[in-house]
């Protein structure tokens, strides 16, 4: 099993900068490292790993300062910068382009999942190498509402709360109505990394990748079978400033700055 790790890195982090971010996210720090050096080095771990390959933005202009921050470590941990798409699956794409011939099976992780363990990693190897596809996954355990969203205000407009604080109501979040509750039996929230055999993803994404969900999602259209493994809590997605906080605590890293004084130097 000789295995390549495209790592989907060509994001504009907007959700992580509309929730109160200060930078993109895969630049963040978590204990000296970047988010992205966190979640390339999860496959450095792994014996099977050859090949890791991070898709970064499609712009040229993006491609040059995300290189000019990321290049240098990325080359000291055999990763190879190539331009991504404009979308995830085209991102995707564009890295399978340069997997070589000799690999066997191809991982797909997101950039954003710094705290990958390597159990974790392996099981989803060795499923792939079992049954062709494999991904990850947690059986979803809350209560799932189909919910739709109004165009009243969620405020009503003369809230004496949102008056004293001048605040606008009607400016703001509009009010979302449940329409059902989904049953949950066999719903399950995945994760990456997701792996497959090479040839099996080659074919997957020679087809319309316009509804792809994920790169399971492509291969399910094929008709093929996925295995599920089970996931890992800690196998977390930065999506917002909170979970940067939940990246830090479950890998046991303070922010920067702070350490006490004493010990900054």
């Amino acid at each position: 099993m000789r295995i390549a790790v495209i790592i989907a890195a060509a994001g504009s982090s907007s959700r992580f900068l509309a929730s109160g971010g200060l930078r993109h996210k895969l630049d963040e720090d978590l204990g000296g490292k970047s988010v992205l050096q966190r979640a390339v080095e999860s496959f450095s771990k792994s014996d099977r790993v050859e090949w890791i390959i991070v898709a970064g933005p499609q712009d040229p202009a993006d491609l040059a300062a995300f290189r000019e921050r990321h290049g240098d470590r990325l080359s000291l941990m055999g990763a190879r910068l190539v331009a991504g798409g404009d979308h995830r699956a085209a991102s995707v794409a564009n890295a399978l382009r340069e997997v070589p011939p000799e690999a066997t099976h191809v991982a797909v992780h997101d950039a954003a999942r710094p705290c990958t363990p390597i159990t974790l990693i392996e099981a989803v190897f060795d499923a792939a190498l079992a049954h062709g596809a494999a991904i990850p996954g947690l059986p979803c355990g809350d209560t799932l509402k189909a919910v739709r969203q109004t165009d009243q205000p969620a405020l009503p407009t003369d809230d004496p709360v949102a008056a004293i604080l001048g605040v606008d109501p009607s400016a703001g979040e509009r009010l979302r109505l449940v329409e059902r509750t989904v049953p949950r039996d066999g719903l399950w929230l995945v994760q990456t990394p997701q792996a497959f055999r090479i040839d099996l993803l080659r074919r997957a994404y020679a087809g319309d990748l316009s509804f792809a969900t994920d790169d399971a999602s492509l291969v399910e259209h094929l008709g093929e079978p996925v295995a599920v493994v089970r996931g890992d809590p800690r196998n977390l997605k930065i999506t917002t400033a909170e979970d940067l906080t939940l990246a830090r605590l479950v890998l046991g890293v303070s922010p920067p700055g702070a350490a006490p004084a004493a010990r900054r130097f």
